[in-house]
């Protein structure tokens, strides 16, 4: 006699449900895929260019100020560190609003 406690048998019934959530999750999984490599790639992508492009137009628009209306402080570094937070603010958001689509879209599936 061994000292490992029997498994109570399954009934049918609660069987045929575990076998239908089964299903039901590995065809949402066909549905919905995986995101490869190059999907977080490309979200690294355009996370990067939502925080560099409104950098990069800062400088531009500092440099154009510079120039024409010189003063005792320079606009340029002003506007580069506007832009660079007003990037990461836009970033920031953009993550937030995608991490928040994925959590519905997973309490969705639960839901089903």
């Amino acid at each position: 006699m061994s000292n490992k406690a029997a498994k109570p048998p399954v009934k049918p019934d609660n069987l045929a449900d575990q076998i239908g959530t089964k299903v039901v999750r590995k065809l949402k999984a066909r549905r919905h895929g995986t995101p490869g490599i190059w999907f977080g790639m490309g979200m690294m992508g355009l996370i990067g260019w939502s925080v560099a492009t409104p950098t990069l137009l800062g400088v531009a628009l500092g440099m154009w100020l510079d120039k024409h209306f010189p003063g005792k402080h320079p606009w340029t570094l002003a506007l580069l560190m506007a832009g660079l937070v007003l990037g990461c603010v836009n970033a920031w958001m953009w993550v937030a609003k995608e991490d928040k689509a994925m959590h519905q879209q997973d309490e969705e599936d639960n839901d089903e």
